[in-house]
């Protein structure tokens, strides 16, 4: 995000007659700035994701580190980036929803968008 405005777009297959919502999808072909990186899969948070959210509760917007590890039971080992934003949710369609990340400042647009589409 260094370098200008980062678009990540994940696709998936739509099926006939499926009434899943899009963001229930449980599979996702991934793209970053128009080139296929991989895969993303759906999944439940796990007990070290739930103690990142409860330590970024207080954290309104911006990026930072914070040390990994739960303190009392494992001491810090490494390091987590993170990055807290606003984003603008558009619903284009049942089949299509975008994120736009907006800079607070108000100019220049959205550095990051996360576009999640039905195929």
């Amino acid at each position: 995000m260094g370098v200008g405005l980062v678009r990540i777009a994940l696709e998936c297959e739509k099926k006939a007659n499926d009434k899943t919502k899009i963001e229930d999808e449980p599979i996702w072909t991934l793209f970053c700035n128009g080139r296929k990186c991989g895969y993303a899969v759906k999944r439940e948070p796990t007990d070290e994701d739930l103690n990142v959210m409860q330590t970024l509760r207080v954290v309104s917007m911006g990026a930072g580190v914070i040390p990994t590890g739960d303190g009392a039971d494992q001491p810090a080992d490494g390091e987590l980036t993170y990055m807290r934003a606003f984003f603008e949710r558009v619903a284009g369609s049942k089949d299509s929803e975008t994120y736009y990340m907006l800079n607070p400042d108000g100019n220049n647009g959205p550095e990051l968008s996360l576009f999640f589409v039905r195929i």
